[in-house]
């Protein structure tokens, strides 16, 4: 195992009312912004719950962060929350609210362009708290340091991380999920399923505590996500699929081993260039990655054929092809497709994806370092 730090302050209120049980969390003095999306929180309950449990404080709002959140909209809260002297925000929504939430927080007192924290790095070194009331189970932003933003007018969506931008604390209701679209749900299973092949499907490194958690995940999104697809109001399974979410990138299942994310680069550069959802870019991705780095992941691959889709019979060559089949099918099982062309992508897109991963420095992806635009080219290629 190699040697790690892990440190994860965020509280969590899980389970059914939590929400009622905020207010304590967020200074009695403070002035607090409400961020959110599209407004489904005014037509699911959640907003009339959150303002009810805020009677006590004093409350603005700043709605419309789109998924993928851009950097222009969220330049506009960074302003109203400098212009009206805001020092607590409380994100509602799901990841694109929390990423957009976290870049609000770290830019308001960043002095020069916020958007240099993205592109060129540049440290934060101060951010307004917030919490985070999540209503759609995916990303496990609500106990994590990252974020992931889109600036729209030049098609870049970049990420950066940072220990002050963890939530103060995060309110995980599974029945504020009930009423999320097929589609949301279905993006959400994929996204916390693929978190954890970045962390988990690299190479061993005798870390077994972490292995049979990341694969324990594994098993309940394979068992509890189509349950929750089936029959949406089902709160157990929602409860189990909410909480893998959050397991799956929280920090926890990654310490002491290596880690890959080359799905994630590429799958962010497709976004960018075509509004794909982000889930649907790792579903289109992962199953080539790991057709491409299947000798660098040889062991790591038999060991997820056998503990998570059973597959033991055949020859080591026959149970890594399956395993990488079973993770195909199992997004396509969910709803999600896996293939450039379901989503009206050709290969053309291949300069465009290698031109921007070369623009933002990503020329040495996964676990090895040794995946170069030669090697994308190759995975993109089955991705047809």
């Amino acid at each position: 195992m190699e040697n790690f730090v892990f440190h994860n302050p965020v509280k969590v209120l899980f389970g059914k009312g939590q929400i009622a049980n905020l207010a304590p969390e967020i200074p009695a003095d403070a002035k607090v912004l409400i961020t959110y999306g599209g407004g489904s929180i005014k037509a699911n309950g959640v907003y009339d719950q959150v303002k009810a449990a805020l009677a006590g404080h004093h409350v603005l709002e700043f709605g419309g962060i789109e998924p993928n959140p851009h950097l222009e909209t969220l330049m506009q809260a960074v302003e109203l929350i400098r212009k009206e002297g805001i020092n607590f925000i409380l994100a509602v929504g799901g990841g694109s609210v929390i990423d957009g939430t976290k870049f609000i927080a770290a830019a308001v007192p960043f002095e020069g362009d916020p958007w240099d924290i993205l592109a060129k790095g540049a440290p934060v070194t101060a951010a307004v708290p917030f919490g985070v009331v999540l209503t759609l189970p995916a990303t496990g932003s609500e106990m994590n340091i990252a974020a992931v933003i889109t600036k729209w007018s030049t098609q870049e969506k970049l990420a950066f991380l940072s220990p002050l931008v963890f939530p103060k604390f995060s309110v995980l209701d599974p029945e504020t999920t009930f009423s999320l679209p097929p589609r949301q749900v279905s993006n959400g299973i994929v996204d916390a399923f693929t978190h954890v092949m970045e962390q988990y499907l690299t190479y061993p490194v005798n870390a077994p505590l972490q292995d049979r958690m990341a694969e324990s995940i594994l098993k309940t999104l394979i068992v509890e996500g189509p349950k929750t697809l089936a029959n949406p109001t089902d709160y157990e399974s929602r409860a189990n699929l909410v909480w893998s979410a959050t397991m799956a990138l929280n920090g926890l299942i990654a310490v002491g081993v290596p880690q890959d994310w080359t799905t994630h680069m590429i799958g962010h550069e497709l976004t960018a260039l075509h509004g794909l959802d982000h889930a649907q870019t790792l579903a289109i991705v992962l199953p080539g990655t790991l057709t491409i780095r299947r000798d660098r992941k040889w062991q790591k691959l038999l060991q997820y054929a056998d503990r998570v889709w059973g597959l033991v019979d055949g020859s080591e060559e026959e149970r890594v092809d399956a395993a990488i089949q079973k993770t195909r099918d199992f997004f396509e099982s969910v709803g999600v497709r896996t293939h450039l062309s379901d989503y009206g992508v050709s290969l053309e897109t291949v300069p465009a994806v290698i031109k921007n991963l070369e623009k933002h420095g990503m020329t040495a992806l996964g676990e090895h370092q040794d995946i170069n635009p030669e090697v994308v080219e190759q995975i993109l290629a089955l991705c047809a």
